[in-house]
């Protein structure tokens, strides 16, 4: 990073108060005396890693200091300061550190990879970029609810570079919402100089082509940092706009502990050196005859002791302790699950498509903070026109078309959520979600498990394949999901489970993946109750009894078994899973005691797939039972063909009737 007109910090304290002044200079003292003796910490084997903010105090304290104290912050590695200024209790910080129960997390994630909502403050993954975007669904709730709010969201220069950076700002720009992005631009992303992670001038040239105000900031000078993050606030609390802000600085020490700074020139450490942000506002203040040395002593002497007292608190926590049941019942956040009748004894025969519709239309109608959003849904009414007429009905505020950014919009939800609203985002088609995959893996799925925080996200997936739509628009891809602890996968067969799942899964906290078969949508009508009703996620149905053997299947592959069996003259049992994540294994171990014959059948291909899971379970679990192997029935092992002719054998249908065969021969 360039040193040229940085080489002095010239503060300008205008009609801030001594108190505010003097306020300020204990907020940026203590992170600093504080990381002072992390590292002491680290160097005893006392916490297991650190990320240095030594010299980067400024832009945390000043941000933290300047919005109030229920608008939401969104931090990065080094932003001691932003949980210090807002006064988490110093105990609760060095147990989390150390990994004790008092911390934040329960032993399950470290250093500054949490958040507290009891603070404001939600903290990063180590992904970087995706709580941009939850940023941005804060800015939302507040854009909806007239709150008068910002939300702040902290980014590094390397972060960037990141594709979830540039949805981010553009999904805020588009829809006005009101978050100041902050580029703490620190010199080095690990090892690489910035000259080398960018071209243009400043980041801040970004903000031009999102149609964004922006600002530069000397990131070292808190009254610089302070006073335009209050102003800007201020302002967008009035007129809700999203503002980049670049605040210049550098990074003292290596990217982590262990890394080191030997790839640092020296004469750039000794120009920051000079530059740094609590020493120099120090001498500021004692110049200005608002400090004194002895207030300075004495600063330092309680702040040390506030030290000594914290640690000496965490140190009193014994090792974290837990059970495999109290681990696995955080998974989820609790949820009494409430299968809820349809009120009257009416219904009538409705297409698949209507189904999920109507199911949509009501859970409108029954969570008045139930958000819809995806590509084309507004007027265009969707590419199947699901949400068709919905503008008219709810407004847009409420059906929103989306940029074409999966990542920023799964990551809006989630934002959403922590604000106390539901959102339901559509993926045009089930394959588009690999643009988002990050934000559903590693935010939405671990999100309660690690911090205690539920994301109430429903992503809507139309799949499957025997449309001709090629391989770009036809995958089967519940299996990436099924293999992530924390979030629901709900996939139904036929239009009443359609809508009493959708409605389930709406209702659940918890982030569900709603599988829908395209192939089913128009040409799939049965009887579906009128009004609202939902049906249980995680319980199985048996859609045919029989003797002979058992087929465990889920969507098309429903259809497929009914029609085969029938075909063939097999008396099967058909257990349709409908949930695939959690399975109802006691619906499995029914079916498979009582026929002793087991075939799986699915879409999907067949190398891990959840055929594969079912297997080993009921091998492992129910062998004594079992008459005949278990066999799997599914795609083959390529992407999904676009001629119908390729499409027909990729699928399994001529297979699994084979294997039927085979299977009640044995």
């Amino acid at each position: 990073m360039s040193t040229k007109n940085l080489t002095t910090i010239d503060y300008k304290s205008g009609k801030l108060s001594n108190n505010i002044l003097l306020d300020l200079y204990y907020q940026l003292l203590r992170p600093r005396m504080i990381e002072e003796k992390m590292l002491i910490l680290l160097r005893q084997g006392k916490i297991s890693k650190w990320f240095s903010g030594i010299g980067q105090e400024a832009i945390s304290v000043g941000c933290a200091a300047a919005l109030e104290s229920d608008e939401t912050l969104f931090t990065m590695h080094r932003n001691l300061g932003v949980f210090t200024s807002r006064n988490v209790p110093l105990e609760r910080l060095f147990a989390q550190w150390q990994g004790k129960a008092i911390g934040f997390t329960k032993g399950r994630d470290r250093s500054f990879h949490f958040g507290t909502l009891d603070y404001n403050i939600v903290g990063m993954i180590s992904h970087l970029g995706p709580q941009l975007s939850l940023a941005g669904g804060v800015g939302l709730a507040h854009n909806l609810s007239k709150a008068g709010k910002v939300a702040l969201a902290f980014t590094g220069e390397g972060g960037t570079s990141q594709g979830e950076f540039h949805e981010a700002l553009n999904v805020a720009a588009v829809w006005q919402l009101p978050v100041i992005f902050v580029i703490e631009n620190n010199g080095y992303g690990l090892s690489t100089p910035t000259d080398e992670q960018y071209r243009c001038a400043q980041l801040v040239d970004r903000a031009k082509g999102y149609g964004m105000k922006s600002l530069v900031l000397d990131g070292n000078n808190i009254l610089e940092v302070y006073q335009n993050i209050q102003n800007l606030a201020k302002q967008m609390r009035k007129n809700p706009e999203p503002v980049l802000v670049e605040c210049r600085t550098f990074r003292m020490r290596g990217h982590e502990e262990a890394s080191g700074i030997k790839y640092v020139p020296k004469e750039l450490l000794d120009h920051w050196a000079q530059r740094d942000p609590v020493t120099n506002f120090e001498t500021y203040l004692l110049e200005k005859g608002v400090l004194d040395s002895k207030t300075v002593e004495k600063t330092k002497k309680s702040i040390k002791a506030e030290i000594e007292e914290g640690l000496a608190k965490a140190y009193e926590q014994p090792k974290i302790q837990s059970t495999v049941g109290a681990e696995l019942a955080d998974v989820y956040k609790p949820f009494v699950q409430e299968t809820i009748a349809p009120i009257s004894d009416k219904s009538k025969d409705i297409r698949m498509v209507d189904a999920i519709s109507e199911g949509l239309d009501e859970a409108m109608h029954k969570h008045e903070k139930l958000v819809l959003m995806g590509q084309d849904i507004a007027d265009y009414g969707g590419v199947f026109k699901i949400t068709e007429g919905f503008v008219a009905r709810y407004g847009k505020e409420r059906v929103r078309n989306t940029p074409l950014c999966e990542s920023a919009i799964i990551g809006i939800a989630l934002g959403l959520s922590l604000k106390g609203y539901k959102a339901m985002v559509e993926m045009q088609f089930a394959d588009f979600v690999t643009c988002g995959f990050n934000q559903i893996i590693n935010n939405l799925a671990k999100l309660h498990y690690r911090w205690g925080e539920n994301a109430d996200v429903v992503i809507r997936m139309p799949c499957g394949g025997g449309v001709g739509a090629g391989p770009y628009h036809s995958q089967s891809n519940e299996a990436w999901f099924f293999h992530t602890p924390g979030l629901k996968v709900v996939y139904p067969s036929n239009p009443q489970d359609a809508k009493g799942l959708l409605l389930a899964s709406i209702a659940d906290p918890n982030p569900v993946l709603f599988f829908e078969h395209k192939a089913l949508y128009r040409s799939m009508t049965a009887p579906v109750p009128e009004g609202y009703y939902t049906e249980a996620l995680g319980k199985a149905t048996l859609t045919r009894e029989g003797t002979e053997l058992s087929v465990i299947t889920y969507g098309m592959g429903v259809h497929w078994a009914i029609e085969v069996t029938e075909e063939l003259g097999i008396n099967a049992d058909i257990l349709d899973l409908r949930t695939l994540l959690p399975l109802d294994y006691d619906a499995i171990d029914a079916t498979v005691k009582k026929t002793n014959r087991v075939i799986i059948l699915h879409e999907d291909t067949l190398v891990g797939g959840i055929g594969g899971e079912i297997s080993a379970y009921i091998s492992e679990h129910l062998f004594e039972h079992l008459d005949a192997p278990v066999l799997r029935s599914a795609s083959l092992e390529t992407p999904v063909p676009f001629a119908a002719n390729l499409e027909q054998q990729f699928l399994p249908v001529g297979r699994f009737r084979e294997q039927l065969l085979r299977l009640a021969g044995y």
